[in-house]
């Protein structure tokens, strides 16, 4: 049983034209008219797979193939539709588009599972424009926070706004939840976004565990000031402290050479944003990630202690809120050998790695056993438009898929 990478290949380029910019990039932001054209496209093709097609109150596309026992807990597969505002053509999408055609060759096939299988496009896995990702994943197991409706993007608009423009209830999310033990596993393919697979030149690895993520919103007030004529030694300069928090974290981030620790900070709005004015407030985005919890936490602990002394040292006020804050999740043994044995049928030397990034596997795997396949991508570039997979990759990684769902379907 193969799948037909022809077909795969026409999804991916039919997709990659909706939010179109540039040439390659691409532009879908969730819950919004783009998403929901490419979740049209994206649901004309689950039918064409056999699979009734459904958006649900949390803004997440779904399709299922009905098993011959449907009381039986789902296998659910899938990833986002969402991009980047400055993203590529694969991320996110290469596991829904490569999910709908493991269905359709199943479907084709004549194969009808014991247990249903459910292909979802989560709705904001990527969280910029309400600075909180994950949404629908999380959604759909109740794990939402409280307010997170009323987070607001750029332009005013709150999430619970744009949830109901875009067709959704908001009144019944208990509806659109899954109750504890219904999902039987979770599958996500999805490109590296990483250099690793790359330069080992290997187009397919094994995810061993998703790193994990703590993201903060910091704010530093000062006191603005004439830019020209208070002297340097009196200056409550937010956008001084700012900058001496960025050196903090990468210095605390690699102390030692050769950790998977990451730290960024990806965003600062300044006030008043004049250039003859000191800055009197700045917000910031801090994102630290590891594997090692401890160790995240103890750098968590130094990257406090800084901020606190680098807000003494200029005069400032500063707030710490905390946005995300997840543990690392590992792979599933089980899975992760039906995967492995996948690729050696198929003459794959597919090597393990960790993901830095968080998927929406993170949010399932607190409901239940989740593998990753991942796909290289050229040079490692990702939420960006160069971000590029081969077709040949993709195709095969769909093949791994297929394996494996097949190799679930046994259980």
């Amino acid at each position: 049983m193969e799948v037909n990478s022809s077909r795969l290949q026409s999804y991916f380029e039919a997709m990659s034209e909706i939010g179109k910019i540039g040439e390659t990039g691409t532009c879908r932001p969730a819950h919004t008219a783009l998403e929901k054209q490419g979740f049209e496209l994206a649901g004309s093709w689950m039918k064409q797979a056999g699979m009734s097609v459904r958006i649900d109150n949390f803004g997440n596309l779904i399709g299922r193939l009905e098993g011959k026992n449907p009381d039986l807990p789902v296998l659910m597969m899938g990833s986002h539709l969402d991009s980047q505002p400055y993203g590529g053509r694969f991320d996110g999408v290469a596991g829904v588009l490569c999910a709908i055609e493991v269905v359709r060759t199943l479907h084709e096939n004549g194969l009808q599972p014991e247990r249903s299988i459910e292909v979802i496009s989560f709705a904001d896995e990527e969280g910029w424009r309400f600075n909180k990702g994950l949404f629908g994943s999380r959604g759909i197991l109740g794990k939402l926070e409280e307010g997170e409706l009323n987070r607001a993007d750029k332009d005013g608009i709150t999430r619970s706004q744009a949830l109901q423009d875009f067709g959704c209830d908001i009144t019944q999310f208990k509806a659109s939840e899954y109750p504890q033990g219904s999902i039987f596993c979770f599958l996500e393919l999805h490109i590296e976004q990483g250099p690793v697979l790359d330069v080992a030149q290997k187009p397919i690895g094994v995810v061993s565990g998703i790193s994990g993520p703590l993201w903060w919103t910091v704010k530093l007030k000062g006191m603005a000031g004439h830019a020209g004529s208070v002297p340097m030694p009196m200056r409550r300069d937010a956008l001084l402290g700012a900058a001496e928090i960025t050196v903090a974290l990468h210095e605390i981030a690699t102390q030692v050479p050769g950790n998977p620790t990451v730290g960024t900070v990806g965003t600062m709005k300044v006030f008043p944003a004049s250039r003859n004015i000191i800055a009197e407030e700045v917000e910031m985005t801090v994102d630290l990630r590891d594997i090692d919890l401890d160790r995240r936490n103890r750098y968590e602990k130094q990257l406090r202690d800084r901020i606190d002394a680098i807000c003494q040292k200029h005069k400032l006020e500063y707030s710490i809120s905390e946005d995300t804050n997840s543990e690392p999740r590992y792979c599933a043994d089980w899975i992760k050998k039906i995967i492995h044995a996948e690729c050696e049928k198929l003459n794959l030397d597919a090597p393990e790695l960790m993901s830095g990034p968080f998927h929406d596997a993170l949010a399932l795997s607190y409901a239940c056993d989740y593998g990753m396949i991942f796909v290289r991508c050229k040079d490692g570039i990702s939420h960006n438009p160069l971000e590029y997979s081969s077709y040949e990759d993709l195709a095969t990684g769909a093949q791994v898929l297929l394996g494996t769902v097949l190799g679930v379907l046994k259980k």
